[in-house]
C-alpha cells in the first residue's frame, strides 16, 4: 500500500545545483562525459497548493515551467511509485542555465533532479551509487548522468547491471567554449543518423584517442586534446544536422584551442581553451569560421558535480 513520509523533519525544503554536460568528447561515445559550469537550480518545497507547480526562471524559462509531461516531475512520481510510496506534491523554484536540446545534458540534469527529489521527500535513504544507478537507468546511457552527478571528466560504464565510474577534476583549468546553432536537434534524430556497423579501422581508431583522451584529462595534457578528440563512430554521421561541426572542427589544436568535438549528440560544439586569457580570440575566430550561421556563444568552466543543499544544512554530494 502507498503512503505518505511519517517522518515530517524529511519533508524539509531542498535546493539542487545540476550542472550540465558534454557527453562523447568526440571518440568517447556513450562513455565520457563532462561537466560545465552551467547549472540548473531548483529549490524544492511541498506545495501548499496540494498540485505541482513552478516558477522558472533563466534559459528556456516558458518551457522548463510547463508541468504536463515535465521530466523532473515524472521522474520524481514514478520513483515513488515504484518504491510504493505517494509524492507529496511540490513546489519548485527554478533557474536554469543549461541549453535546452543543444546536447549540453538537459534530460541527464531533469532524471538526476527528480530521482534526487524522490529520495529525498520520500524519505528513500538511497545511497548516491542508488541514485545514480536510478537516473542511468532511466537515461538508457550512463555518460551525461555520471558526469552531471560526479562532475569533472567522469568515464562510465555498465557492468553486470552496474555503473562504474572514475572521475578526473583536480587541476582541470582549461576554460570551455560552446557554440550553439539557432535550432536545436533531439536525441533520437540524432542517434537515428548512426550505422549499425563500423569498420574494423573506425573501431579501432576510437579505441586509440579514448584511451589518449583519458589519459589527457588524467595527466593535464592539453597537449593531447587535438588527436585525443578525434572521432570516427559519430560525428561523420552527424555532420549534415550540425553544420557548425564542421566549420569549427578546423580550429582544434589552433592558437589557444586545445580540442573541439560535437558536444553530446548536438548540435553544439564543444571547444577546450588553453586558458581564459585565450577566449575573447577563440571566440573571434569561432564567429568568423562559423560564417553566416551566427552561433550563440557560451563562456565556460569545467564544474563539479550536484550538489544537495537541505534546509539549514550544509552541502553534501
Amino acid at each position: 500500500m502507498s503512503t505518505l513520509p511519517t517522518d515530517p523533519s524529511l519533508l524539509r525544503p531542498v535546493r539542487l545545483r545540476l550542472p550540465a554536460t558534454s557527453a562523447n568528447l568526440g571518440p568517447g561515445f556513450d562513455a565520457l562525459g563532462l561537466a560545465m559550469g552551467l547549472y540548473l537550480t531548483i529549490d524544492a518545497s511541498v506545495a501548499d497548493s496540494g498540485a505541482f507547480c513552478i516558477d522558472a526562471t533563466g534559459r528556456n524559462a516558458e518551457a522548463c515551467s510547463v508541468i504536463e509531461n515535465n521530466l523532473i516531475f515524472t521522474t520524481y512520481v514514478d520513483v515513488l511509485a515504484n518504491a510504493g510510496k505517494l509524492s507529496p506534491r511540490l513546489h519548485l523554484k527554478m533557474h536554469n542555465e543549461i541549453p535546452l536540446g543543444m546536447g549540453c545534458g538537459s534530460s541527464a540534469a531533469a532524471l538526476v533532479a527528480g530521482v534526487l527529489l524522490a529520495n529525498h521527500f520520500g524519505q528513500l535513504n538511497w545511497s548516491p551509487q542508488q541514485i545514480l544507478e536510478e537516473a542511468c537507468r532511466r537515461e538508457g546511457h550512463p555518460d551525461n548522468v555520471a558526469a552531471c552527478f560526479h562532475g569533472g571528466m567522469t568515464v562510465s560504464a555498465m557492468h553486470d547491471g552496474q555503473v562504474k565510474t572514475a572521475t578526473y577534476r583536480d587541476n582541470l583549468n582549461w576554460s570551455l567554449l560552446l557554440a550553439l546553432p539557432s535550432s536545436s536537434l533531439s536525441t533520437s534524430k540524432a542517434r537515428a543518423m548512426l550505422p549499425l556497423h563500423y569498420t574494423r579501422a573506425d573501431a579501432v581508431a576510437n579505441i586509440q584517442a579514448t584511451a589518449l583522451l583519458v589519459s589527457a584529462f588524467a595527466l593535464h595534457r592539453g597537449d593531447l586534446l587535438a588527436a585525443a578528440m578525434q572521432d570516427r563512430i559519430h560525428q561523420p554521421y552527424r555532420m549534415e544536422a550540425c553544420p557548425l561541426l564542421a566549420r569549427l572542427l578546423p580550429l582544434s589544436g589552433t592558437s589557444g584551442v586545445l580540442g573541439a568535438a560535437l558536444s553530446g549528440a548536438g548540435p553544439s560544439v564543444l571547444l577546450v581553451v588553453d586558458s581564459p586569457a585565450s577566449l575573447p580570440a577563440v571566440e573571434a575566430a569561432v564567429r568568423q569560421a562559423a560564417q553566416d550561421d551566427e552561433p550563440q556563444i557560451l563562456q565556460t568552466s569545467i564544474a563539479g558535480g550536484v550538489e544537495v543543499i537541505p534546509s539549514n544544512s550544509t552541502v553534501i554530494s
